[in-house]
Parts: C-alpha cells; sequence; structure tokens
C-alpha cells in the first residue's frame, strides 16, 4: 500500500494545533447544529432556520444502526456515527466549515432568485417553503475560500434544499462559478449532493447539464483545476454532467454515485441490484473515481491536491535543502558489486521474473515523497496492474506510473501477475494526459511480461488501447522517462515506453516477447527458449548497444532489498539531472527529440 503522506505539511501542522485548543469552546458554545441524517426528497426533515439552542435535541437516531448518539459526539466526529462510522449528510455551512480555513469563505453569486421558468403550479410556494426552512436561498452555496492558505473556488450542495435538485439558479451558480474561476486563475471543488435534475423545471432544469459542462470545459482548456467531491447520494443529471468531469475525483465511504438510481431500475426493468451496487466502493473498482477519502482527511486531501497543481515553469523545481545530496552508493554495495559475478543472459531472464524482485512501487515509496495514488480509466475499470499518481521528486511535481506484479502470490494474483488489461493502459493514459495539462514530467516503471492476453481483453479492445498509447505518449508535451525495472515484454512494455529517455537496470529484459514464444514461433519447440535468449539480444548491453535504451542502471550484486537505498539513490540523482537538461528544450524540442529517438530505428 503506497503511503499517502510521508511528511506533515507545515501549513496543516500549524491549523491542527490551532483547531484543537479551539475544538472543546468551540463545541460548547455553537449549540445550534443538527447532523442532517437522512434527507427526503423534498427536505422534509431539515431542522428549522430559526431554531434555537433550547430547540436542538441534545442527542440523535442514527439512521444505520438505530443507537441513539450524541449530537456533540457526531459534530466532533466530522458528523459520522461514532458507533457505526455512517456518514450523515452535511449542511452546506457545515461542509465549508470543515474544510475552509477560518473565515475565509467569500459567497458569490447570492443575488440570484429562483423563478418559475414553467409556471409548475404551487412551484414558488414550495421554493418560499424550502428558503424559510433552510436557511437557503437555493440548493448550492458558492464562492471563494481557502485551504490551508490555498486559493480556490468551493461549492456545496445541500440536499436538504429539495434534495439538492438541479434547477435553473444551481446550474448559473455552478456556471458563473467556472467562468470566474477561469478570468481570476482559480482551481474549483465542488462538493456534489443530489437526487438530479428539478421535475418542476423540466428541460429548463435539463439544459443545466450541458451548461455547467461546457462551463467545465472552457476552465479545463484554461490549464485549471477541477475536483468534485461525491458525497451521499449523487445521482442523476448531476452524475451526468459536471460530476464526473473532474480532473481528480473524490468519494465519501458508501456514497451513493450514479446515473439511475437503485429504486428507478429496480422499479423501471425489474432488476434487483446487488448489495453495494453503485456505492463509492463500486464506482472506484469500475474506473470512475480517483479515491475514497474518510471525512477527516478531506480537508489534507484538497490542500495536497491543491499544492500539487500550483502554477509551475520547467520541470527542476527541486528544494534547495537537497541541492547537496549524496546519490552515491553504500560501501557495502560498491563492495557487493565488486565481488557480483556477471549473469548469463539466461540468469538475468530469471532474475528479472523473480517474485522478491524490487518492484515499481520499492522504487516509487523510495524516491519520491507524498505520493498520492488515482484511480480508474473512467469507462470501465481500475486496473490494479498499474500503478499511478501525483509525487514529489525533491519538490518538483511529477506523474509516476509504473506495472506491479505484486509482492506475494496473493497480490500477484490481484494485479494479474503484471499483465495489464485494457483499462490499465487507459487508465495510465489518462494520467499522463493529465500531466500533460499541469505541466508535470512524466516517469513510467516497467515490468511485464506483456499485454494481457485473454478474452475479456480481446473484447475490450487490448491492442487499441496499446496502440492508443503509442500514438498519444509520442506527441505528449512535457519530459516522459521510461525504466526497464524487470521483464519488458513486447507491445505491452512498449505501450508505456515510448519517452525521451529510456533506461534499463542491468539484469532486466525488453523483447518482442518471451523466448518461450520466440522459440515456439521460429522453432515449433518451447524448450529451446535458453537458446533463443542467446540470440535475441534482450539485456542491457545488448540493448545499449543497439541504441534502444540510454542508460544502464546498477543493480550492485541483485535488485533485492539491501540495495534498494543504492539502486533507488542512482535513479534519483540521474532523474534530476535529466529534468535539468529536458527543462532547457521548448515544448516542440521535446517532441522532436522523442519523435527522433525512435524515427532512427
Amino acid at each position: 500500500m503506497m503511503k499517502l503522506f510521508k511528511k506533515k505539511d507545515k501549513n496543516i501542522e500549524a491549523e491542527e494545533t490551532l483547531a484543537k485548543n479551539a475544538e472543546s469552546a468551540k463545541t460548547a458554545a455553537e449549540g445550534k447544529t443538527v447532523a442532517d441524517g437522512k434527507a427526503t426528497a423534498d427536505g422534509k426533515n431539515a431542522g428549522a432556520a430559526q431554531e434555537t439552542k433550547e430547540d436542538v435535541p441534545e442527542t440523535i437516531v442514527c439512521p444505520k444502526c438505530g443507537k441513539t448518539v450524541l449530537k456533540s459526539v457526531v459534530k466532533q466526529h466530522k458528523y459520522v456515527c461514532y458507533e457505526c462510522n455512517y456518514y450523515f449528510r452535511v449542511r452546506a455551512k457545515n461542509r465549508i466549515r470543515m474544510v475552509s480555513d477560518k473565515e475565509a469563505f467569500e459567497p458569490w453569486f447570492t443575488e440570484l432568485t429562483t423563478g418559475n421558468p414553467l409556471n409548475f403550479p404551487e412551484y414558488e410556494e414550495k421554493i418560499a417553503k424550502t428558503q424559510e426552512k433552510t436557511g437557503l436561498s437555493e440548493g448550492i452555496v458558492i464562492g471563494k475560500t481557502k485551504i490551508y492558505g490555498e486559493d480556490t473556488v468551493l461549492g456545496v450542495i445541500d440536499s436538504r434544499f429539495m434534495m439538492g435538485s438541479m434547477g435553473h439558479v444551481v446550474g448559473e451558480k455552478i456556471t458563473s462559478a467556472f467562468e470566474r474561476a477561469t478570468e481570476e486563475r482559480l482551481p474549483v471543488i465542488l462538493f456534489c449532493c443530489s437526487g438530479g435534475a428539478r421535475m418542476q423545471e423540466g428541460i429548463i432544469s435539463l439544459m443545466q447539464m450541458a451548461k455547467t459542462s461546457a462551463a467545465a470545459k472552457r476552465h479545463s482548456e484554461a490549464g485549471l483545476l477541477y475536483v468534485p467531491v461525491l458525497t451521499d447520494p449523487t445521482t442523476g443529471g448531476v452524475t451526468a454532467s459536471f460530476a464526473m468531469l473532474g480532473d481528480i475525483i473524490l468519494a465519501e465511504p458508501k456514497a451513493l454515485i450514479g446515473f439511475a438510481g437503485p429504486r428507478v431500475i429496480e422499479q423501471t426493468i425489474g432488476q434487483k441490484l446487488p448489495e453495494g451496487f453503485q456505492r463509492a466502493e463500486f464506482q472506484l473498482e469500475h474506473g470512475f473515481v480517483d479515491m475514497i477519502v474518510e471525512r477527516e482527511d478531506l480537508k489534507k486531501t484538497l490542500y495536497k491536491i491543491l499544492r500539487a497543481h500550483r502554477p509551475t515553469t520547467g520541470y527542476a523545481n527541486f528544494d534547495p535543502l537537497h541541492s547537496d545530496d549524496n546519490y552515491e552508493p553504500t560501501e557495502l554495495m560498491k563492495e557487493r558489486e565488486a565481488k557480483a559475478k556477471p549473469f548469463k543472459v539466461w540468469d538475468k531472464v530469471s532474475a528479472a521474473r523473480q517474485i522478491k524482485r524490487l518492484a515499481s512501487v520499492d522504487y516509487m515509496d523510495y524516491i519520491f515523497d507524498e505520493f498520492m495514488e488515482l484511480h480508474g480509466d473512467r469507462y470501465f475499470r481500475d486496473d490494479p496492474a498499474i500503478v499511478g499518481g501525483i509525487a514529489y521528486l525533491d519538490g518538483q511535481p511529477v506523474t509516476v506510473i509504473g506495472v506491479h506484479k505484486g509482492k506475494d502470490l496473493e497480490d500477484c494474483a490481484k494485479r494479474n501477475y503484471g499483465m495489464p488489461s485494457p483499462e490499465g493502459y487507459r487508465k495510465a493514459l489518462r494520467l499522463m494526459k493529465q500531466a500533460e495539462k499541469f505541466n508535470r514530467p512524466i516517469i513510467t516503471f516497467v515490468n511485464t511480461s506483456g499485454a494481457y492476453p485473454g478474452m475479456e481483453a480481446e473484447e475490450n479492445g487490448q491492442g487499441e488501447a496499446i496502440a492508443r498509447n503509442l500514438y498519444e505518449m509520442s506527441g505528449i508535451k512535457v519530459p516522459i522517462l521510461c525504466l526497464m525495472i524487470g521483464e519488458g515484454g513486447s507491445g505491452g512494455a512498449l505501450a508505456l515506453s515510448v519517452g525521451n529517455e529510456v533506461w534499463m537496470m542491468e539484469n532486466a529484459t525488453y523483447s518482442i516477447l518471451s523466448p518461450e514464444g520466440f522459440a515456439s514461433i521460429l522453432w515449433k519447440d518451447g524448450k529451446r527458449a535458453k537458446e533463443a535468449a542467446e540470440v535475441m539480444k534482450i539485456t542491457a548491453h545488448d540493448l545499449k548497444e543497439l541504441d534502444v535504451v540510454d542508460d544502464i542502471i546498477p543493480e550492485f550484486g541483485g535488485a533485492d532489498e539491501d540495495a534498494l537505498s543504492s539502486i533507488g539513490n542512482y535513479m534519483k540523482g540521474n532523474m534530476k539531472k535529466f529534468l535539468e537538461k529536458e527543462s532547457k528544450l521548448t515544448k516542440d524540442q521535446l517532441l522532436e527529440e522523442r519523435y527522433k529517438r525512435f524515427r532512427k530505428f
């Protein structure tokens, strides 16, 4: 499991100290907080806006476990039941308080008022009653704020207002916020909680889906960050528009997320749905969200994302404190390297295949800080064979992607022994395009016997997925560095290896296919694999002579746990040199360098 945060940021640490000092007094002084519980479609369970401290009950019944819990303690737990971990729905003002810096929120577009575009009977009366009951003018509160000092636009949909349905004012506020954020070069964070379109506004509500999506597109094309946070429930037209269009999509645990809700599905086509269907965990597995984040970690996670997306120029913005770092191997590894006997070709084939060989995640964890793993291809599934996300290389944000075979037999089975499926390659490409948008260099770690050859992979377009990666990687306008760290099997490896430079570990292999497959095809005898390995030119030294790889990474006697720091330091020091070199090139020169690298073959 990758570490989400290696270090505690000083901004976070300072605010947490202040928060701890103020928590007791704040809880005692603030008696007007009601956990939302189960909101109904018309918001009838919402507390009156004018209620006093005496009107608020001291306890609340959890709708999941049925236990009576203290409201003050639930509030301290970020509106999470301390008995069963049930997530209560959160009012807009409380959500803003939970993720914004103190007194930092500046509301926008408060002057907008709700009309009745279809002259729907009694709609104005219903709006007026909802406004009086909730103290809200409409279903979303949106404005500018700071999260640990980072400026952002923040919007929160409140389910108490007609189940957070998207009428024309909700759509107008979101669209206007994207437009203003584009003008002011600000990221956007939206907490989504909605039953979908507002029925009383009919086709006008439907038009909000296109309007908000178009505004999100313009914001994205300006190179700006958008992060939706999907809470319970996020359904209907909201799911089918702005909620699923983020650069990074977060979700709260167990949140209901889908287009047609379970009740609609069951009543429309009579289909009985399995347990957990459309929940956040289902969406993560199926590739539609990047992370599920516990509520207590949301503010920190949002800050980390905002910080990683600060505008930068060049690709070598390293922390000066690391300028004198030593990347030399340890004396023990120098001695081990001197005593090590060179491997024969078949020995290298065997070494590359060892389950105990250092994996991509080992190097990623050692070399980079604050790795944040992102999930999913946004089409079908999250492929565990591909691990990717955002990290820092001594202060420089980078996108890191690795093929991961697994660390034990159970893990290997889960990750399909490092044989990516089409959705794995599509996830990798999504992360690479995201890196290009935010001017982050890309570093890949490749260790795969090849792309998964199963029937489902072919049904889902394995060939197209590999071809698309080759096509798109050739034109990505940020530096790409590719490291062959184990097996480099055929097109499945090449799909992550179209880089400005390709490095290879000294006992890794890189070939058109496995020696067994080569012998079977050419000689009709897979048992001649050792003989095939000798003639295929698959070792690092062979490929360096052929100019297929640019550098050979020493293993100091073997890529095991003892060698991790020495190998990792070699990689890290040379990665920084690579990025310093690439920073001197224009984007067009980067592309030309990459094109010529492969054109010469």
